[in-house]
Parts: C-alpha cells; structure tokens; sequence
C-alpha cells in the first residue's frame, strides 16, 4: 500500500525512477527485519518514507553530490531522526506525497516511451502490480511486459528525464497517457485480474487522487474532468459489488441503496465541469461517463436507459474503437434490442488477437445464449470463461453459471 508513495517521495531525490523502486524495497526489507523485534510504529508510512528518504541521502552523498542535492530536498532531512515515528504526533503531510505520486505519472508518462511502456512502467511503480497482474490487465504476454519495466526504466536514467509535473505543449502531449494509466489502475482496483479479492480499493482509492489532484492542475481539459466523473461514479458502486462472503455481485443484482450518494454527486460535478469548459466536445472519458451517469440515475436495472447506452456506446467505438468497447456495446444492445442482434456482434469479436484469452468475451456470449435458450452452448462458453479467468471470486461466480446450466 505504501510502496508506491515511498517510490514517488524518493525519486524527487535521486531523479532515477529505477533506483527509487530499490531502494523503496530496501525500506520494506528494513522493517520486515525490524518490526517483528520492535513492534509496528503508529506511523508505518511515515517510517517507511524517513527510511527510504535517508537511504537516498546516503547513495547522494556517495555519489559526490550531497551538497547540491540536500540543498533541492531541504537541510531538515539531514537533521530528521531516522525514524520519524519516535516524534508524537507526526504525519506526512499527505499533499506533498499527492504532488510525488503525480510527478512520477508524468515521468512514467514522458513521450521518450513508448505507449506500452508508459502504462506498464506506471503500473508497476504506482499500481504495484506484478508483471503477470500487468500482462493480464493489458493482454499481452509476461516475458514482454517485463522487457517493457526493464527496458523504460533504463531509457529515463540514460536520458536524465527530469523528475517533474511539466507545463505548456508537453503536459498536452502527455495527457492522453496520464489519463489511460490512471484509469487502468483504477480497473485494476475495481475488478481485479488475478488473486483471491475480486475488489482491491486501495488502488481505486490511489487512482481516484490522482485524477482528482489532475482536475486541479488541469481545470480547463474536459478529459480530465471526464475521467475524474467517470472514477467518482464507478467508484460509488464498490460496497455493492461484493455480497458478504466477498463474492462478485452482478449490476443487476446490486441493491442500488447501498451506492455512495457522495460519489455520485460528485461524479455528476465533475461531469458538470466537463460540459462547462467544452459543451458538447464529447472525448472517450467524457462519453464513459456519461454513460455511467445513466446507470447512476435509473432506480433499478429494468429502468436503466439502455436505448441511449447503446447509442453512446456506438459514439464511444466510432471515438475509440477496441474489441473491448464493441463488447460493452453488444451488452448493451442486447438489454435495448434483444440478445440476437447482440449475438452476431459478439461473434464478429471471436477472431480478435487481443480478446483470444479474455474470459468475458465467452462470459458474456454465454448469458446471451442462455437468453435464446441454447443452454448446452452456453455452458461450453461459461467452462471456457472459467477456464481463462485468473481471478479466484470470477471463476467461482462463471463455474456456477456452468452449474445453473445443467453441469
């Protein structure tokens, strides 16, 4: 939980992402040596920080620089005791992590990476994913995404990309990256791809800061607005998504009382703000959620617009088309129009390379044949769905599908 804010605070000292992560790890292996002897402090964080912090003073001043490099991160610092939960009272003060945590986006973002490589290096530095969670959360093989880590990592030291929230054209160029990496691990945290949780809130909760604190850095791009919405109300439905036991609860089997009130109405603000500064210049974030809101405001499933959802989400693939949007899509119509026309919609996705190991694509073909009453099919598509999903809560919840179909 708190490796990815002790990367961020010690990378503003060594200006070297990779060597941030190792020595955050250093931190982590000190109190695991620590701890069990000493007891956790009251701040576990704040220890943490001070550790890592002091650790990069020492390479600093190794490296012949100490006495440029305390004047940048400050004298206090060098005179702070090593660990600060031995000081009453003391707490991190949580805007300056919030400003690390944003630097090192746009530094995991600058344009000297690639696409793929800005999305798996963030994720790995913020969402503190594993290389199988990140090859799973963007579909594509582990050994590549790790190449990725290694070979972005090496590409921002040898280039000396400063660490640093950028102003002007080149805050522009990075937006678009900023924004999807946000958004992934915000997925990431709202239905998980592997393990035994199928909700891990800590990251929705990191995601949504960062897009929050984006907003007030960035009051005039809708996109950023349209994401901030989008998070607010997705993020509205998390106590309702899991039953007691921690399983998946579906949309429709939700009960709508238990969605944050709070959430929603600042999603619909946020929304607000996007049609304020653009009217009607309607981004993929904006669209989303849009859509989103329509779920927001139906009082059950039965009186969810579908009609319009659909709509939009054909505004969304003509925008930013993917096999994943055109998915949604089919869902959609097959709750506005019927489950046939969404039928030949998800069959035309079958041969897509990047849906060949996605288990929702079966997942959902099998609800529509169950809908046209082609039960045996639907079962072989639900034990098909089991088969790929890697998340223990979503293999249960599509081996009970196969169950209810006579398996």
């Amino acid at each position: 939980m708190e490796a990815p804010r002790v990367i961020a605070g010690v990378a503003r000292i060594v200006r070297d992402v990779g060597i941030a992560e190792e020595l955050a790890q250093d931190a982590l292996v000190a109190a695991l040596e620590r701890w069990p002897e000493s007891g956790v402090p009251d701040n576990p964080g704040a220890w943490l920080m001070a550790t890592a912090k002091h650790r990069a003073i020492d390479l600093v001043r190794r490296r012949e620089r100490y006495a440029r490099k305390l004047a940048e991160v400050g004298r206090d610092l060098e005179s702070a005791p090593p660990h600060l939960d031995e000081i009453p009272g003391l707490v991190e003060d949580p805007d300056a992590i919030d400003d690390d945590l944003l630097r090192l986006v746009f530094t995991a973002c600058h344009p000297v990476l690639s696409a793929e490589a800005r999305v798996a290096l963030t994720l790995r530095l913020l969402g503190g994913l594993t290389t199988a969670e990140i090859a799973r959360a963007v579909l594509a093989p582990e050994a590549t995404v790790a190449q990725r880590v290694v070979r972005a990592k090496r590409t921002l030291a040898t280039r000396n990309v400063p660490f640093e929230v950028p102003y002007g054209p080149d805050r522009e160029a990075r937006l678009g990256s900023v924004l999807d990496v946000i958004y992934l691990i915000f997925n990431e945290g709202y239905a998980a791809t592997a393990g035994d949780d199928y909700v891990r809130p800590a990251l929705c909760e990191d995601a949504l800061r960062l897009a929050r604190q984006l907003a007030s850095l960035m009051p005039k791009e809708p996109e950023v607005h349209g994401l901030v919405a989008l998070l607010e109300l997705q993020a509205s439905r998390t106590a309702a998504r899991t039953g007691p036991g921690g399983e998946p609860v579906l949309l429709k089997d939700q009960r709508r009382g238990r969605w944050n009130g709070l959430l929603i109405r600042r999603g619909f603000a946020a929304l607000g703000r996007a049609e304020e500064v653009a009217p009607g210049a309607h981004g993929p974030y904006v669209l989303q959620a849009v859509i989103a809101a329509c779920h927001a405001h139906a009082r059950s499933y039965d009186e969810t617009d579908w009609v319009r959802i659909a709509a939009l989400y054909g505004l969304l693939a003509e925008r930013a088309p993917s096999p994943v949007v055109e998915l949604n899509r089919a869902v959609a119509v097959s709750m506005a129009e019927g489950p046939e026309p969404a039928l030949a919609l998800v069959d035309a996705l079958a041969a897509e390379p990047a849906l060949r190991s996605y288990h929702l694509l079966p997942s959902v073909r099998g609800d529509l044949l169950v809908r046209l009453g082609r039960v045996a099919e639907a079962r072989a598509e639900f034990e098909r769905a089991a088969g790929l999903a890697h998340n223990a809560r979503e293999r249960e919840l599509l081996l009970g599908r196969v169950e209810e179909c006579g398996g």
